[in-house]
């Protein structure tokens, strides 16, 4: 079942990416994890970048994502590129696809 669910996720990613429209655009925000979100005390482990990496590779339901300003959190296209970023401010440019609140990732790097 849970292999059918990976199935069907990746099926509706590749579906967002190729039917985008629209220029790409430039997100700031921190790299963070689904579990996690902003607050990551609740776990224990520290710094906020190792917490971030475990909570990725503790199960696959956790992804990396942004966390912008306005406390909005995104999954990354990209789950590779963002982990020697965790916990770090970047800018990443990419599309947001809204519906899915799945960010596509073309370009990502640390912010100022």
């Amino acid at each position: 079942m849970k292999k059918l669910t990976m199935i069907a996720t990746l099926a509706m990613l590749a579906v967002a990416l190729l039917t985008a429209q629209g220029p790409a655009k430039v997100y700031t925000g921190v790299i963070t994890d689904t579990m996690c979100g902003a607050d990551h005390a609740h776990m224990g482990i520290s710094p906020d970048e190792k917490c971030v990496r475990e909570c990725v590779k503790a199960g696959k339901q956790w992804k990396y994502a942004l966390l912008t300003p306005d406390k909005k959190m995104h999954v990354l296209s990209d789950q590779a590129a963002p982990e020697k970023f965790a916990a770090k401010k970047v800018k990443i440019t990419g599309m947001l696809y809204e519906k899915t609140g799945i960010l596509r990732v073309d370009k990502i790097e640390a912010a100022d």
